[in-house]
């Protein structure tokens, strides 16, 4: 009997990991292209779940840091920007083949199917973005989205099975903590520094936007961190990624002794939201905040000197219907203790419109709780769809069907069905041509040319082919 008990006890434990695992693998398995999922975390879980990729982590004892430079240095990368010749011309192609002005930085691949983190910096107003490997192999890349307010930006390459580094977790990063920072510093390749966390939270100014919603919430460090630095992996010793490496706080442009990462927490959602949106969705409280200190704790007879104060409460916002009114002092979001703006921001940001959050405050020396809904900057309580155009300028647009992508023997592409007045006429472009590359980046359909569209702000080069198998190059004045 006691072996028939072992016997089932061990077949049901079986069973259970059976069906432990189906469900991963449905849940996390999407056969097919990269298009068909939208979380780059999952997209990781899965890759582990398949074992296309070496997912075990190795903590390591004392300052040998090999493991995590070994591990991590083949998945950061060398990112070479062209930028616009200063000078124009009336004739597009001459502004497209003028020499441009050129940029580096670094980036991160965090997906085996190519898809890159940077900074927005780093590829901002930039032509042409291009990817070199660790082993030298180079790419074209595509911008699938940037986020200006937090300093990130997603790219892709066309390429698969690719090493990546695997997110951590930036709440779990303490100051003392060894950590290494690894980028191609003055275009020297595969460069790895090493420091410890200083300091988090930190907001150093360097952020601008006009409806004032940047975030800096940084990670400090004194890894030493130079230009070309931007964009590259902070890592901790486990091979991790924690932060992406962003700014110096320096008196001549060069390292001088704290270097600034956006936390990896944040890097995860605006990829995310990147990936499946185009943008980055915002959910916002709705309120104008100042940090408390002792000084200001003083001048407003408050009884707490750390934590976020309430200066206004925006009308119809989250704040507002959760209850939360002017003098309040925030002390804690979803259980996480707040005790600045810089981290009210984030872990606020981390979240979606429709998202609610939990919000610990203090009034008139009470502790008390509630729940907010967040809401977007223009008041939705739900994000807001991507939205695929089929008329971009002068230009109609449609997918081809199946029986078009065989017939011209082409993995995809856009056919440009009608042409008016616009950039498209003027670049002598007929009705039928289907656009299959623009910047030497693949088309493949409708969303592909909104996207590669939306991040143009300048002459361009497209390549398509026409229904009688004429191929042809246009430089678009854009």
């Amino acid at each position: 009997m006691k072996f028939t008990r072992i016997y089932f006890g061990m077949f049901f434990s079986a069973l259970t990991g059976v069906l432990v695992a189906l469900f991963l693998f449905y849940e996390f398995w999407s056969p097919g292209s990269s298009a068909s999922y939208n979380s780059i975390s999952r997209r990781q879980q899965q890759v582990a779940l398949t074992g296309q990729s070496d997912s075990t982590l190795i903590e390591m004892g004392g300052l040998n840091f090999t493991f995590a430079a070994n591990k991590v240095t083949p998945a950061v990368v060398h990112i070479r920007t062209l930028y616009a010749s200063g000078r124009y011309s009336v004739n597009p192609m001459d502004n497209y083949f003028r020499a441009p002005s050129r940029s580096s930085g670094s980036g991160v691949i965090v997906s085996d199917d190519g898809y890159i983190v940077t900074n927005n910096h780093v590829i901002e107003d930039a032509r042409q973005v291009e990817i070199v490997l660790f082993d030298n192999r180079s790419y074209v890349a595509e911008i699938i989205g940037a986020d200006p307010t937090t300093d990130l930006a997603l790219l892709k390459i066309d390429e698969t099975d690719l090493p990546f580094v695997p997110y951590g977790d930036s709440d779990q990063v303490y100051p003392g903590e060894w950590v290494l920072a690894i980028g191609n510093p003055f275009d020297l390749n595969s460069t790895v520094t090493a420091g410890i966390v200083s300091a988090k939270a930190r907001n150093i100014g360097i952020l601008r936007d006009r409806n004032n919603l940047q975030i800096e919430s940084f990670i400090q460090t004194d890894a030493a961190v130079n230009p070309g630095n931007s964009g590259g992996a902070l890592v901790n010793l486990r091979g991790q990624l924690v932060g992406i490496n962003t700014a110096i706080a320096t008196p001549n442009g060069s390292y001088a002794g704290y270097s600034f990462a956006v936390p990896v927490a944040l890097v995860k959602k605006v990829m995310d939201d990147l990936l499946e949106f185009g943008r980055v969705q915002r959910g916002l409280l709705g309120i104008r905040i100042n940090d408390v200190d002792a000084r200001f704790a003083d001048e407003r007879d408050l009884n707490v000197v750390s934590g976020v104060f309430i200066s206004l409460v925006n009308d119809n916002s989250a704040a507002m219907d959760a209850g939360l009114q002017q003098g309040d002092v925030i002390t804690g979001i979803n259980g996480m203790t707040v005790t600045n703006v810089s981290e009210l921001q984030e872990l606020v940001a981390r979240n979606r419109p429709g998202d609610e959050v939990e919000v610990t405050y203090i009034r008139d020396g009470e502790v008390a709780k509630t729940m907010a809904t967040l809401r977007d900057y223009e008041g939705n309580i739900s994000v807001q769809p991507k939205v695929i155009r089929d008329e971009i300028s002068g230009g109609f647009f449609e997918d081809l069907s199946d029986r078009d992508l065989e017939k011209y023997e082409i993995d995809g592409g856009v056919r440009i069905a009608q042409v008016e007045d616009g950039p498209w006429k003027d670049a002598g472009i007929e009705p039928g041509l289907i656009i299959t590359r623009i910047d030497k980046v693949r088309i493949l359909n409708l969303e592909d040319l909104n996207r590669n569209l939306e991040n143009k702000n300048g002459p361009f080069l497209l390549e398509g082919i026409y229904e009688t198998g004429d191929h042809g190059i246009f430089g678009v004045t854009w």
